[in-house]
């Protein structure tokens, strides 16, 4: 079955060139220009991925991420009407998975949206794997901070606490390398998987998502450690 595609633009020339040239690669595609549409379609839809400007009518952007992270982990590739650094960064606050500003060429876009489709795949299947393996249950206790690998649970001060699919990953990976070093460049490639298009701001965002939810005070961390110049450190 091919993978579905949400393209979000209020251009419709760009609107109507993403659809055609992603249709070729073989996706199913589904277009709008409106931010509470795009919604509407996400959920009756649910598709693989999700194309979305950051300027639109209406609901921008920003809020349509926004309110899609509450309700599904569908990863988003965010469309930026400039290079700036302001945007990128807010746009990975609200949940983007990668952006790409405009003017962009669409050799460029359809390689990024082939890199994270190929991660969900990715992840899928290693779900599937796990599932039909059925694994012992597997538990990472650190005091007030627990991982069961099996449920995919975390519980802090023994209160179960929710995490995005990214943020368990990386909590996760940290606590399998307790003590180490690790640079932000390696904990793209190992959880971002190497095909990722973005940079270090992306594991940033994340840890400081991560220290909100498991640190007494993430403004003065004791679990994930920032090493300047190096990268992070976690301590069990």
């Amino acid at each position: 079955m091919a993978e579905k595609i949400l393209v979000v633009d209020d251009e419709i020339s760009l609107q109507e060139t993403l659809a055609y040239n992603l249709k070729k690669q073989g996706y199913d595609v589904e277009t709008t220009g409106d931010g509470s549409e795009a919604l509407d379609l996400a959920r009756e839809l649910q598709p693989d991925l999700i194309i979305l400007d950051v300027m639109l009518p209406g609901l921008d952007g920003f809020e349509v991420c926004r309110i899609l992270r509450r309700e599904m982990t569908t990863p988003v590739l965010m469309l930026t009407a400039r290079d700036d650094e302001i945007d990128r960064v807010v746009g990975l606050e609200v949940g983007a998975d990668d952006y790409l500003a405009k003017p962009f060429s669409m050799r460029e876009l359809i390689a990024r949206v082939k890199a994270m489709l190929r991660r969900v795949r990715m992840v899928r299947d290693e779900v599937s794997a796990a599932d039909a393996a059925k694994p012992q249950a597997k538990i990472m206790d650190f005091g007030n901070l627990c991982i069961d690998m099996t449920r995919r649970e975390i519980t802090v001060d023994g209160e179960v606490v929710a995490f995005k699919p990214k943020e368990y990953e990386l909590l996760t990976f940290f606590a399998q390398h307790q003590g180490q070093v690790l640079s932000r460049e390696f904990i793209l490639e190992r959880v971002w998987g190497w095909d990722f298009i973005g940079d270090s701001r992306t594991v940033d965002v994340h840890v400081r998502w991560l220290r909100e939810k498991i640190e007494a005070d993430p403004a003065n961390p004791e679990r994930i450690i920032t090493v300047r110049g190096a990268g992070y450190r976690f301590e069990g």
